[in-house]
């Protein structure tokens, strides 16, 4: 893999070039900013800039005005490459906070979909396509990371209503409980399918359910002509992740505003 070029195009077609990430969303670019805005429940933030130390503070509290003046907390979503370098400590004078650092990692769809990963015995993977579906992912998204899913049963469910061949919703069954869960989401145009909110319950990792998912979520996007699957990788998961032949293309951090 050419990391430089594929890291030019998810640029290109990701972040500069972004498309809404669901109903009610749109994409904006606001002079050499690019982002997102939508309702209360939906994610806000920006996605891309292409900002020089002479700019940088000016566009950073043009951002904060924006966004405070829609009553809306927001996301900046900082890539490792972006500029200028001291960006994501101009971002923290300015009042935002930054969340941990996770890695951007790209893999071949069709190679990953290839991948010898069943689900261990006693499990089967179910697609999530209507709201009971979606309550089974809400509830195994629970159960990996301690969290409510308030805010992913709202995501899911006006996707699903809106564009549901834009969305891959997977949860992991083990009998009828829903011990794993992730989803995909693709978008037209690019090459590119993102892979987000990939969990399992404490007591079923290690046994191939990760592994699994990731893999039922590659064929997908091999047969629907996607050659890239995306993931913002936690250190957590960074690991499998490499060993299932993703490469690491350059790191992400959150920096949020509001609450």
């Amino acid at each position: 893999m050419d990391h430089a070029a594929v890291l030019a195009l998810y640029d290109r077609d990701m972040r500069e070039g972004a498309r809404p990430d669901g109903p009610g969303a749109r994409v904006e670019r606001a002079g050499r900013v690019v982002r997102q805005v939508s309702d209360a429940r939906g994610w806000n933030g920006v996605l891309w800039s292409g900002l020089d130390a002479a700019d940088a503070d000016r566009a950073i509290h043009e951002q904060i005005t924006y966004f405070t003046g829609l009553g809306r907390a927001f996301e900046w979503k900082l890539h490792g490459h972006d500029r200028p370098a001291d960006l994501g400590a101009r971002l923290v004078a300015a009042g935002l906070r930054a969340e941990p650092e996770e890695t951007l990692m790209v893999g071949e769809a069709a190679r990953l979909g290839h991948l010898d990963a069943e689900p261990p015995a006693g499990m089967r993977l179910v697609r999530a396509t209507d709201p009971a579906g979606v309550e089974l992912v809400v509830a195994a998204h629970e159960k990996a990371f301690g969290t409510g899913g308030s805010r992913l049963r709202h995501r899911l469910l006006a996707r699903l209503a809106a564009d549901p061949g834009s969305l891959v919703a997977v949860v992991a069954l083990a009998g009828d409980e829903p011990v794993g869960a992730a989803r995909m989401e693709l978008v037209p145009g690019t090459r590119f399918a993102g892979l987000w909110g990939g969990g399992t319950a404490g007591a079923w990792r290690g046994r191939g359910v990760y592994r699994a998912l990731v893999a039922h979520r590659a064929r997908v996007a091999a047969a629907r002509g996607y050659r890239y699957l995306q993931v913002d990788a936690s250190a957590m998961s960074r690991p499998i992740l490499e060993r299932l032949g993703f490469h690491a293309l350059t790191t992400t951090t959150p920096y949020l505003h509001g609450d």
